[in-house]
């Protein structure tokens, strides 16, 4: 049996203009997503994070390719696991006069589960004292946090979830952000739709990267990151430095678009061989900082590489593991 919730091969959207033309929204998309855990789904705005849910949740028809969750085939089987997903893919809509509680037992009894469900639900997302606040009184957080209770109600395996922190401020990012790694330390697996991408790093164990509807990279957060290790360096002079560090073989840039410090980064396994290089060259170190390699980072390289996906380099895979 099968480990992996989600497969995609192949899979493709065209979209038909009013003219006859052709937009082409995902193209020869592999996604494997395995069990547990956080999964992020990312690219840009455009990209077709969305029209690849709506074709896994029976919204969209496949123009080409093949689907499955939990190893079955959708649409085909899309009726034998459908109770096994829950999904916040568009703007929630409860009763705006009815407390966040009174639209949860509204909607559990319409899908025939035990009152129970409602309170773990509320206790899980965490409005606990909040959930009696009629709807309409709700932050967008606790909207979004509502929409996701909405779905735990029949304790979904895969909970998938599209861009959940649109609008929200860095208080319900953050409280968003602890939701989703509690579901997914809980033994749920979590497929997150995003384009912030710092976000993403903080609560996902793997992640595909798409653009413009084609796969860029997909496996383990830390495999994508990979191993080099890289400094901020800064000196009295960076492009003396940039140009002995060069000469010495090291491979140098600049740390970030319009830095004003002009700092440098240096690609090292070893920052005694950074310093010795500058001060043979009587160039001496002022900053010597550890870098942190990022998603965002990593997304950069590829898209800039794959000009998002419309042409050149070949994906890169590493194997998704749980």
């Amino acid at each position: 049996m099968t480990d992996l919730v989600i497969e995609t091969s192949g899979l493709r959207k065209e979209f038909r203009s009013r003219r006859g033309g052709v937009r082409v929204a995902v193209q020869s998309l592999d996604l494997a997503v395995p069990a547990g855990g956080v999964h992020g789904f990312l690219g840009p705005n455009g990209s077709g994070k969305t029209t690849t849910i709506r074709m896994l949740l029976g919204l969209a028809r496949a123009t080409k390719g093949t689907m499955r969750l939990f190893g079955q085939p959708v649409p085909r089987l899309l009726p034998s696991v459908i109770d096994r997903v829950g999904a916040v893919v568009e703007s929630p809509k409860f009763s705006p006069n009815l407390t966040g509680r009174q639209n949860l037992l509204l909607l559990s009894r319409a899908i025939g589960v035990p009152k129970s469900r409602v309170d773990a639900a509320i206790e899980t997302v965490g409005l606990p004292g909040r959930d009696r606040d009629r709807f309409k009184a709700y932050s967008l957080g606790m909207k979004q946090r509502l929409a996701i209770a909405a779905t735990l109600l029949k304790e979904p395996e895969l909970l998938i979830l599209d861009e959940p922190t649109n609008g929200l401020d860095p208080a319900g990012i953050r409280e968003i952000r602890d939701t989703i790694r509690d579901l997914g330390s809980s033994g749920v697996t979590v497929l997150l739709s995003s384009h912030i991408l710092a976000e993403v790093q903080q609560v996902c164990s793997s992640a595909t990267i798409i653009g413009n509807g084609r796969l860029l990279a997909s496996g383990r957060v830390d495999d994508l990151l990979g191993d080099r290790t890289s400094y901020r360096v800064a000196a009295a002079d960076h492009e003396a430095a940039r140009r002995t560090l060069e000469t010495a073989g090291f491979v140098v840039a600049a740390t970030a678009l319009g830095d004003p410090d002009g700092a440098l980064r240096v690609e090292s396994d070893e920052p005694a061989t950074i310093t010795r290089a500058l001060a043979g060259a009587d160039i001496w170190v002022t900053e010597l900082t550890p870098l942190r390699p990022d998603l965002e980072t990593v997304f950069l390289q590829l898209t800039a590489a794959d000009t998002l996906g419309h042409a050149g380099a070949a994906p890169m895979e590493a194997q998704a593991t749980r």
